[in-house]
C-alpha cells in the first residue's frame, strides 16, 4: 500500500466522532502521522477519543469516513 493511500489505513479518534458532529483521526501518511476530519460511515455511530477505527473513503484534501475495527 502506498504511503500517500487513505484508504485502508487504521488510527485512532482523536476528536470524538458522533451523528452531526465532525471528529478527528490520525492516520499514519507520508512517513508520520497527520490528522484527518473524520465522520462515521455508518449513520448513528457514536466513537470515543481513542478508538481504533478502518478509513472506508476519502474526500480530499483532508477528510475521511472510518468504520470501528
Amino acid at each position: 500500500m502506498a504511503d500517500q493511500t487513505v484508504i485502508g489505513k487504521t488510527g485512532r479518534v482523536t476528536g470524538k466522532i458522533a451523528p452531526g458532529m465532525v471528529g478527528e483521526v490520525m492516520l499514519p501518511v507520508r512517513g508520520g502521522s497527520e490528522a484527518f476530519h473524520a465522520y462515521a460511515a455508518d449513520d448513528g455511530v457514536t466513537f470515543a477519543v481513542g478508538s481504533r477505527v478502518l478509513v472506508v473513503e476519502y474526500f480530499p484534501p483532508r477528510t475521511v469516513l472510518v468504520i470501528r475495527l
